[in-house]
């Protein structure tokens, strides 16, 4: 599957995020965007915060303490955002790139797998449980999207170097599984921007873009919200 180059792939860094206000440009997006908006990946991280799927139930919810729960509309369970974990929002029309959801949610692991073997991590997805899982069974990355008018938002949450203590206030994803990151499970660890790099061209070729360019980000949530 190879895209046509009249209609390119925006790449944008978004840096350090509320969550609120990105999901809300998310659903802006979403709802303004017709046949030839060009389609986008965000990558960012996030303050703080635990986010709460359509499939999540409260008693994941263990201790949250003062991390705020925010309700999504996304797929899945309940899940932690933090700094030091990769956020990438991919926000595409599946019409016209003519594939389904499991496509795209396969896609979006393999891309996370590449990305994984470039630092010589062996992981693979779970046909039970969407996402990624390191070699002893860990989970390094989550997935949930939302599609409308045969387009996607939300997307993958990558663990590269951050806390992970807030996860043990969650039962994420309702399996009762341990977290991992990508920083140790190397002896030097990459930057996050370096990561992000990697990320977003595995994902670019996935999707079937020869290529992406980056977008202006400094106004993109302004002019969404």
């Amino acid at each position: 599957m190879t895209v046509s180059s009249e209609t390119p792939l925006i790449v944008r860094h978004l840096g350090l995020q509320d969550y609120s206000t990105v999901f809300d440009a998310m659903k802006a997006f979403n709802e303004k965007r017709n046949a030839e908006t060009a389609d986008e990946i965000w990558l960012l991280e996030h303050h703080p915060v635990f986010t709460q799927g359509q499939a999540g139930k409260e008693e994941y919810i263990l201790l949250p303490g003062d991390i705020p729960v925010v309700k999504s509309d996304r797929g899945g369970h309940v899940t932690y955002h933090g700094p030091g974990q990769i956020t990438a929002y991919v926000l595409v029309d599946l019409k016209r790139l003519k594939i389904g959801v499991r496509d795209l949610v396969t896609l979006i692991e393999q891309a996370l797998v590449q990305t994984l073997a470039h630092w010589h991590i062996s992981a693979a997805p779970r046909r039970d449980a969407p996402g990624v899982y390191v070699g002893n069974g860990d989970k390094i990355a989550s997935l949930g999207l939302r599609i409308r008018k045969g387009c996607s938002y939300h997307g993958l949450n990558f663990n590269v170097s951050m806390d992970l203590s807030p996860w043990q206030r969650i039962n994420p994803c309702g399996l009762g599984v341990a977290m991992t990151q990508l920083a140790d499970l190397v002896d030097e660890p990459p930057t996050i921007e370096q990561v992000m790099g990697k990320l977003a061209d595995s994902l670019s070729a996935g999707l079937g873009y020869n290529a992406y360019r980056s977008g202006d980000s400094d106004a993109l949530l302004h002019e969404l919200t």
